[in-house]
């Protein structure tokens, strides 16, 4: 059964299908950045009603991250800080969990394909949002980095925080206990 309203409570929500079903779609259109027809709200706030706000509880990391490469991570960050405002040793914590290091200071164009994951998951975790949508987040990364995104995504649920995750991989429902696992087939949610 397709369904065009549903709700999400908090927790870890797990979103399958197969490449080019529509996953990413969905989750550009829920953080604010993909045209879509009704409404998604949180914490009360409506994305087309109160779109600033609403952009501000919600981060969003693509499954293939593209950043300007002329630009360094750390520059990157410091743009993103003036507008997340993240608390003071927040960024050097990502750091070092994701084990990103210096290596921040070099340009984009110089990262490799794990690297630009790890960028875009620091940028992720940024700031103090509600719901982190974090699209095909264990593909190009390691194994320690993967275990370290574990621990950051169930110590950020600690606090309140949601998360919005996609695969298409079976094996991925095993990482975490999920408050809700959807299929999604040609661009709707199957229950």
């Amino acid at each position: 059964m397709a369904i065009e309203d549903f709700s999400f409570s908090e927790g870890i929500h797990l979103i399958k299908g197969k490449n080019g079903s529509g996953k990413s779609t969905l989750l550009k259109a829920i953080a604010g950045i993909h045209e879509f027809s009704g409404d998604f709200i949180l914490n009360g706030i409506s994305q087309k009603k109160d779109p600033v706000p609403y952009r501000k509880l919600v981060n969003l990391t693509e499954a293939e991250p593209i950043f300007p490469s002329f630009l360094s991570l750390d520059e990157l960050i410091n743009f993103s800080v003036t507008i997340l405002l993240p608390a003071e040793n927040q960024v050097q914590l990502l750091k070092e969990k994701l084990d990103i290091g210096d290596y921040s200071k070099n340009p984009i164009s110089s990262y490799s394909s794990g690297m630009l994951k790890k960028s875009a998951l620091l940028l992720a975790f940024l700031g103090n949002p509600k719901l982190i949508i974090l699209d095909e987040p264990f593909t190009t990364i390691d194994l320690a980095t993967q275990k370290e995104l574990k621990s950051l995504i169930h110590s950020k649920l600690k606090d309140g925080i949601s998360f919005l995750l996609t695969s298409h991989m079976s094996d991925f429902e095993g990482f975490f206990t999920y408050s809700s696992i959807m299929e999604i087939e040609n661009g709707k949610i199957i229950l």
